[in-house]
């Protein structure tokens, strides 16, 4: 496996969006070569040939800062590389793919509980990875919709539905997205993953992708296939704010969704001994480690790289 990724742009406040790690390779050509590599690889093509030099551009710049990096020696556990987004610029890529809204929102009749009923945990295994034990599906792309808020929720529910039933089921992000709409979460513009549980109870339940497939854009709300409930939960619960420990207690049992508009489906320890989190994103299997990146753990950070201690949450059922 790749080196651990010390820290993502997943709290969208640093410039490197379009230069994680991807399993693709360019060979040492020229920069124009590369494009044109590049364009044929992701199935690229502009409208004309103002944006195609504007993008040129872009892509120049972006490879100049990956190669720049690559060859230095910074002592970073990590290497940047190509990937479908490198044509873009950092504020694109956030105005298409930032949705976490990144704070808590007062609900009413909350399901929220306030204990954490992994507190008492005093023993967790030195890995986890929920893939190896079935709990988690494919990775999934959100497109150009900011609701990588449903995607989180989603996932963190597929998990514990598998834990409870027996069963791996792929839930629909999309009736979150056009039924979910009464409070702070707004579809593809943004949302919290909290609230989408709070919907989800409220709803008896969500129904399946199949059946409720994803769009990538706001839509009217299908009433009569999100009636056809396909997984419950009844709660969810708030992992103490700004506490890797307590994190660590709470991935060793069931994933869960952090607010790096991700999931948190394992941890584990480099050959090196860096330890980190494994999060499952969804950006489409060409970003990170086929979709998967690893965080750095145990920093001196309360919160953890990247916030990723800040805000996690888990369904129950």
């Amino acid at each position: 496996m790749a080196s651990t990724t010390p820290c993502l742009a997943l709290l969208f406040v640093l410039g490197i969006w379009a230069f994680q790690v991807s399993s693709r390779s360019i060979p040492e050509v020229s920069m124009s070569d590369k494009f044109e590599q590049w364009m044929a690889s992701y199935g690229r093509v502009y409208q004309d040939a103002f944006e195609k030099d504007k993008r040129f551009q872009i892509f120049k710049e972006n490879v100049e800062y990956i190669e720049s990096h690559n060859a230095g020696h910074t002592g970073k556990k990590y290497k940047l590389g190509v990937n479908e987004f490198t044509d873009l610029t950092n504020e694109e890529f956030k105005s298409m793919r930032n949705g976490y809204k990144m704070q808590r929102s007062t609900i009413v009749a909350s399901s929220k509980t306030s204990s954490f009923r992994y507190e008492n945990v005093t023993a967790v295994p030195p890995s986890m990875d929920w893939r190896s034990k079935g709990a988690v599906t494919n990775i999934k792309d959100q497109g150009q919709c900011g609701c990588c808020w449903a995607f989180s929720a989603v996932a963190a529910m597929e998990g514990i539905t598998k834990l409870k039933t027996g069963n791996l089921v792929s839930l629909s992000e999309q009736e979150l997205v056009d039924c979910d709409i009464n409070g702070e979460d707004e579809g593809c513009s943004g949302g919290l993953m909290d609230d989408a549980f709070e919907f989800i109870i409220t709803n008896k339940g969500l129904t399946t992708e199949s059946n409720y497939p994803y769009q990538g854009v706001d839509g009217t709300c299908n009433k009569k296939a999100a009636a056809n409930h396909a997984a419950q939960i009844t709660g969810y619960e708030d992992v103490p704010s700004n506490s890797e420990s307590a994190l660590l207690k709470a991935v060793a049992n069931q994933p869960v969704s952090v607010a790096i508009d991700a999931g948190a489906v394992g941890y584990g320890e480099d050959d090196d001994g860096t330890k980190y989190w494994l999060v499952k994103n969804s950006w489409g299997t060409s970003w990170g480690e086929d979709g998967y990146i690893r965080m750095q753990r145990d920093i001196d950070a309360e919160e953890g790289l990247c916030g990723i201690a800040m805000e996690a949450s888990y369904p129950t059922a």
